[in-house]
């Protein structure tokens, strides 16, 4: 039997699913309705692989395609660095810790602890954090990483 790319993902994605409640999301509370809820400070972020791995970006998504197909939501994080990046989908970020930076065309948007930020499809950007940041996420569609 030959294995194809879907069906490796597939199980990565389950791999995956399945670690993030051991150690890493353990608040997650699964209600047979559907609704799930969480604890965003108990998740232990990852490097951020995309475009180049970073020591200083990490992130997290937080819920599953499975469990979220049109969505996606995830916590990232930014030490003392800046990366640029061009936004395939919609994206909703609220601020938790400290101050994000994004700059467009030599503009720069700042947002606080607390704040909400949209950055629509199709923006190109550059992240930036002087110091620690860590925001919430929201993106649609939720398979930001394949658009």
């Amino acid at each position: 039997m030959e294995l194809d790319q879907i069906f490796i993902e597939k199980m990565i994605r389950q791999i995956i699913r399945e670690d993030m409640g051991k150690g890493n999301g353990d608040s997650k509370q699964v209600d047979p309705s559907g609704v799930i809820s969480v604890d965003p400070k108990a998740y232990t972020l990852e490097k951020f692989p995309f475009p180049i791995e970073s020591d200083r970006v990490f992130l997290k998504d937080i819920f599953s395609q499975e469990e979220s197909p049109r969505m996606g939501c995830g916590i990232m994080e930014l030490e003392d660095t800046s990366f640029e990046w061009t936004l395939q989908y919609d994206e909703i970020d609220y601020i938790m810790d400290g101050t994000l930076e994004v700059i467009m065309d030599g503009r720069t948007v700042s947002s606080k602890a607390g704040s909400l930020l949209l950055i629509p499809k199709g923006t190109k950007v550059t992240f930036s954090a002087k110091g620690k940041v860590r925001f919430l996420y929201v993106v649609s569609p939720a398979n930001w990483t394949e658009q």
